[in-house]
C-alpha cells in the first residue's frame, strides 16, 4: 500500500516523541510505501487532478538523519488520489489557508482518493466548538463575543477559564479566579473588541490531576489515556506549555465518554480523534492531528500506532 502523509515539514519533526513519525514506522514496517507533502505542495488546474510535490521517503531507524529519499521512486509532482490512503496531518492552526486545504483533499476524494480524517468532517468538527454537540458530557460552557455575557458568566461561576477558539497547546488560555483579577483586560484580549469569539468555560479543579487525552480510533476507545498535568503553578496542562505526561488506564467515565462520542466521530470519516477530558467533562474534542502515541506506548506499552494501522487497513477494505 502507498500512504501519503500531509504534514508539517519532516524536518522539524522530533521524532521520540512524534505520532505522525509513529504513524510512519508502523506503516513501515508492514511492507508499506510511505510518502509525504506539505498542504502547501498541493494545486489544482481546469481538467486536470488535484496534484502535489511528494518526497518518497524510508525511514532509516537513525534518531538524526531519520528519513532518506526512496532511490528508487524519485518523486515529483503526482496526483494525490494515486495514493491507497491519504493521512492528513497537518498541525493547527486550522486557518484559512488549512480550510482551503480541505477543499482540495475534498476535490481529490471526488477523484478516488481516501483521505484520513475525512476532510469535511475536519471542517465541521472545529476542535473547541465541537463539544457543542455533546452538551451532556461538558462542563458549563459559553460561546460568544460579548464582553457582558462574560462578565455574567463570571459572576455566576466565579472561576473561570477563557480561551480563544483557534489556540492549540495552550496558547491563549487565561483563568480567572473569584475576585475577578484582569478579567477586563483579558476580555479585550480575546475578543478584540468584540470582532472575535472566545471560549468560557467554568474553572475544573480536577485539572491537577491531569487533562486527559483519550484517543478514539475507528470509533474505539484506545484502553489509556495521557494525563497532562500541569507543573510549576501552571493552570495549563498541555505538552507544549510544560505539562508532565502520565500514562494511565481510561477510568469508567472515560470510557462512558469516548464508546458515546468515538463512533459518532468515526460515522463521519473521522479515523482518529482525540477528547480530552477533566476530571468527568469533555472540554475539547481534536480532530485535525491528535497526539500522544508514542507517550502511550512508552509508559503503558500499548501499541496506539498498530491499532491506527489496524482501523486504516480495515477502513480501506470498506
Amino acid at each position: 500500500m502507498n500512504i501519503l502523509f500531509i504534514a508539517d515539514p519532516l524536518e522539524s519533526f522530533k521524532i521520540y516523541k512524534d505520532t505522525t513519525f509513529a504513524m510512519m514506522r508502523e506503516a513501515q514496517r508492514r511492507g508499506h510505501r510511505i510518502s509525504a507533502c506539505e498542504p502547501q505542495h498541493m494545486s489544482w488546474q481546469t481538467g486536470a487532478k488535484v496534484t502535489t510535490q511528494v518526497r518518497h521517503i524510508t525511514l532509516t531507524g537513525e534518531p538524526d538523519a531519520w528519513f532518506i529519499a526512496d532511490v528508487a521512486r524519485p518523486g515529483g509532482a503526482e496526483a494525490v488520489a494515486s495514493f491507497d490512503a491519504v493521512i492528513m496531518r497537518k498541525d493547527p492552526p486550522f486557518d484559512s489557508e488549512y480550510f482551503y486545504a480541505t477543499h482540495l483533499l475534498e476535490q481529490a476524494e471526488r477523484e478516488g482518493a481516501k483521505v484520513f480524517n475525512k476532510p469535511r468532517a475536519l471542517r465541521d468538527h472545529p476542535e473547541k466548538l465541537a463539544i457543542l454537540e455533546f452538551a451532556q458530557f461538558s462542563g458549563p460552557t459559553l460561546v460568544t463575543r460579548s464582553a457582558a455575557d462574560i462578565r455574567r458568566f463570571h459572576a455566576e461561576h466565579r472561576d473561570i477559564i477563557l480561551k480563544p477558539l483557534d489556540g492549540m497547546g495552550g496558547m491563549g488560555i487565561f483563568r480567572v479566579t473569584e475576585e475577578g483579577m484582569n478579567l477586563g483586560s483579558i476580555i479585550e484580549t480575546l475578543n478584540k473588541n468584540g470582532a472575535e469569539s472566545v471560549m468560557v468555560q467554568k474553572f475544573l479543579p480536577e485539572i491537577v490531576k491531569g487533562d486527559k487525552r483519550v484517543l478514539v480510533i475507528g470509533g474505539k476507545p484506545v484502553p489509556f489515556s495521557l494525563a497532562r498535568i500541569p507543573q510549576g503553578g501552571e493552570v495549563r496542562g498541555n505538552l507544549a506549555a510544560g505539562g508532565l505526561g502520565v500514562a494511565q488506564p481510561l477510568s469508567a467515565r472515560d470510557f462512558e465518554i469516548a464508546e458515546a462520542i468515538g463512533p459518532v466521530l468515526a460515522a463521519r470519516g473521522l479515523l482518529l480523534a482525540g477528547i480530552d477530558v477533566i476530571g468527568d467533562y469533555v472540554t475539547e474534542i481534536n480532530v485535525t492531528s491528535p497526539t500522544c502515541f508514542q507517550e502511550i506506548f512508552d509508559q503503558a506499552g500499548f501499541d496506539v500506532a498498530a491499532m491506527f494501522i489496524d482501523a486504516l487497513e480495515a477502513a480501506l477494505k470498506n
